[in-house]
Order: C-alpha cells, then structure tokens, then sequence
C-alpha cells in the first residue's frame, strides 16, 4: 500500500491515473495490485469523490470495515444492478426455506418408515423440532405438498418405500 513512498500509487489513485499523495484516504484499503479492481467497481457505483467524503466522516477505526462493505456492495451492484447483494440475501433466503423443508420431508418419512416398523423412535433433539417448527411457520402446507424435492432425497424415499413395501 502506498501513500506516495515511492512503491507506486495505491489501486485507487492507479485506476484514476494519479499521484498517490502522501495521506491519500485510499492507499490503506487499495492495494496497488488487487485494489484497483475493488475500487474500479467502488468508483462505478458510489464514485470515487463520495467514496472518499465517506470515509472521511469515518472514524478510522471503521474505516476498514466500510471499506469492506463498500466494495462488496459496489462488485454485487456490478452483478446485479438491480438489487445488488439484497438479491444475494434473498436467494440465500430461498434455499434456507427449500433446505428447510427438504429436511422436514425426510423427517416425516423416517417417522413412518419408524411407525410402521413399530421401531422406537429416538427423541427429536432441540435443532431438529426447532427446524421443523421453522419450517412449519414460514411455509405454507401446499408448498411442502407440491415441493419437489432434491434428487438424492427423492433415491432415499423410494428406497425406504421399497423396504417398506418389501416387509409388509
């Protein structure tokens, strides 16, 4: 990183195309070889002038973090101009619903595969009824009906509904 110590200027003052100045707001958090590319898409979205008026109402104990936060917003706005990392969140929200109740599917079939053994059923342990509960809240009942779930899962049931089949 430099402020103008002679190894060059930081990634900042590299992709503007000038001196990197001794006390330059950029050069701790753009590197002269990575930084360039982070600030390239910080500059695109915020602007280079914003960006430093930003930092400069920042404490410098933070200023790393909203370094940090600036440009991974600023590479998901470049993905996705529309919702930036907001649609990042929200995919991941997805699959945690799907995963969810992918699980509470399993469960359910273990539970009648158990019942129609007549097999003693283990205790759910806290995760599990705490999985299954949140499932059960954020989930309608035609969603768990009509999902369809992963592959793998889809093997394992009809492999215990041919032990099943096989033993009645």
């Amino acid at each position: 990183m430099s402020n103008g110590s002679g190894t060059g200027p930081c990634g900042a003052c590299k992709f503007l195309r000038r001196k990197c100045v001794k006390g330059c707001i950029f050069a701790p958090y753009f590197d002269s070889e990575q930084g360039m590319a982070h600030f390239a898409a910080v500059h695109k979205v915020f602007g280079a002038s914003n960006a430093s008026k930003l930092l400069l109402t920042i404490p410098p104990n933070k200023r790393l973090e909203t370094v940090v936060t600036l440009c991974y917003e600023a590479l998901a706005r470049v993905r996705d101009p529309v919702y930036g990392c907001v649609g990042h969140i929200f995919s991941l929200q997805q699959q945690a619903v799907t995963l969810q109740a992918e699980l509470a599917y399993v469960q359910a079939r273990i539970s009648t595969l158990q019942h129609h053994h007549h097999l003693p059923m283990p205790p759910p342990t806290p995760s599990q009824a705490e999985v299954a509960a949140a499932c059960c809240s954020n989930l309608s009942p035609s969603v768990c009906t009509t999902m369809d779930p992963s592959i793998d899962i889809t093997d394992l049931c009809n492999v215990l509904d041919q032990q099943l089949d096989n033993s009645m």
